[in-house]
């Protein structure tokens, strides 16, 4: 009798962040360490959506706002490394005088569930309380429930109806406010 495979998926343990393997940098929008970050965002963006919008959505969506918006004083682009891979990383631009609007919010696919995403919101909103900013606004896409929960777990607070189906709503948009320094 010969032994069947098991067809069971086995759970992977995500590893563990060690604080001493990670470096947390700001960068320009054209640094070649902010690539794997905006290539694997165009490939989501293309997966989850692409039936809606085209196959070029995604690009125009990374396009949409010019590097110079992600720049000091008002703006601030994160990639958080792990022995010089970049592996999570972020943005903020000005959504208005009080308000920061957190865009391109990312983890490479390899390390999720490792609390990345925790620790770019908590340093995207330490920096943008630093530069004075009160709020955070943000928009994710109905299709990333894990996006949503995430927001949810950090303190973001919903601007649409949680009970709406998330196809119906469209882009749900997303408020905190930040600790007064």
């Amino acid at each position: 009798m010969t032994a069947e495979p098991c067809l069971r998926p086995v759970p992977l343990s995500p590893r563990p962040l060690d604080s001493a393997r990670l470096s947390v940098l700001r960068l320009p929008m054209d640094d070649p360490r902010v690539r794997p970050l905006l290539d694997e965002l165009a490939v989501e963006y293309d997966t989850r959506y692409g039936d809606l919008s085209g196959r070029t959505a995604a690009a125009d969506e990374l396009n949409r706002y010019p590097a110079a918006e992600f720049e000091e004083p008002h703006g601030a682009l994160l990639v958080v490394q792990e022995d010089g891979e970049s592996i999570a990383g972020g943005a903020f631009r000005r959504y208005d005088e009080t308000t920061a609007e957190l865009k391109r919010i990312w983890t490479h696919s390899a390390h999720r569930r490792r609390g990345l995403g925790r620790l770019v919101l908590a340093e995207l909103e330490d920096l943008a309380a630093a530069r004075g900013y009160s709020r955070l606004y943000l928009t994710t896409g109905p299709r990333q429930p894990e996006a949503k929960h995430l927001y949810l777990n950090a303190g973001y607070q919903a601007q649409f109806d949680l009970d709406a189906d998330p196809e119906t709503i469209g882009p749900l948009a997303f408020t905190k406010d930040l600790p007064k320094n």
